[in-house]
C-alpha cells in the first residue's frame, strides 16, 4: 500500500462526525476519473476469473464503487439501502457501527437462491454494516463467498468479523488506528 497513487485522493478529516474519529474521506477519489477507475478496476480484478452473479453495494458510496464494479464484472447489481428508501417489500437489519448505529434493508426479490453475491462498499471500520448485508443476502437465499474493500481500518476488527462470517476479504488500502 505504501506509495499507492490512489493515497494521494483519500482525505483525513479529523473529528468527523464526532470528536475523536479520523473520517477517511474518499469524495476526491470519486471527483479523480482516472483513480476512480482504477480503484474499481483494481477491486474487481481478483473476482473475474468468477465473477459472481450479481454485486450488492452498500449505501451510499458502495453504490458508486459498486455499480462500476459490477459493470467491471459484467454482472446485475443490488442496492443495500438505508430504511424506507425501497418501494416494495423488504427485509431489514439494524447494526453497530463505531459511533452509533444503523439499519440496512433489501428488496425480498432482490437475489434468487444459490446466486452469488459479491458485498462492496467503500471502507471497512467494525464491520457492522457489512455484517448486516452479509445477513441480509443469505437470510434471501444468496451466497454471499467475499467482499472486495477500498479501505480497510483493520484495528477496528472488521476484516476479521466478516472472515469469521466465511468471507474472502480484499480491500486495496489499510490504514493504521480509526
Amino acid at each position: 500500500m505504501s506509495g499507492d497513487p490512489l493515497l494521494a485522493h483519500i482525505r483525513n478529516v479529523p473529528d468527523y462526525p464526532k470528536k475523536g474519529i479520523l473520517f477517511r474521506d474518499i469524495t476526491p477519489l470519486l471527483g479523480h476519473a482516472a483513480s476512480l477507475r482504477e480503484a474499481c478496476r483494481r477491486m474487481a480484478s481478483p473476482f473475474e476469473a468468477h465473477p459472481p452473479d450479481l454485486v450488492a453495494g452498500i449505501e451510499a458510496r458502495g453504490f458508486i464503487l459498486g455499480g462500476m464494479i459490477a459493470h467491471f464484472l459484467n454482472t446485475g447489481f443490488i442496492p443495500v439501502r438505508k430504511p424506507g428508501k425501497l418501494p416494495a417489500r423488504s427485509v431489514q437489519r439494524e447494526y453497530a457501527l463505531e459511533y452509533g448505529s444503523g439499519k440496512l434493508e433489501l428488496h425480498q426479490d432482490c437475489v434468487q437462491k444459490g446466486q452469488r453475491v459479491l458485498l462492496v462498499d467503500d471502507l471497512v471500520a467494525t464491520g457492522g454494516s457489512a455484517e448486516a448485508a452479509v445477513w441480509l443476502l443469505r437470510s434471501l437465499g444468496a451466497v454471499v463467498e467475499a467482499g472486495s474493500f477500498l479501505i480497510d481500518l483493520p484495528a477496528l476488527g472488521g476484516k476479521k468479523k466478516l472472515e469469521d462470517l466465511g468471507l474472502k476479504f480484499h480491500a486495496l488500502l489499510s490504514f493504521p488506528g480509526q
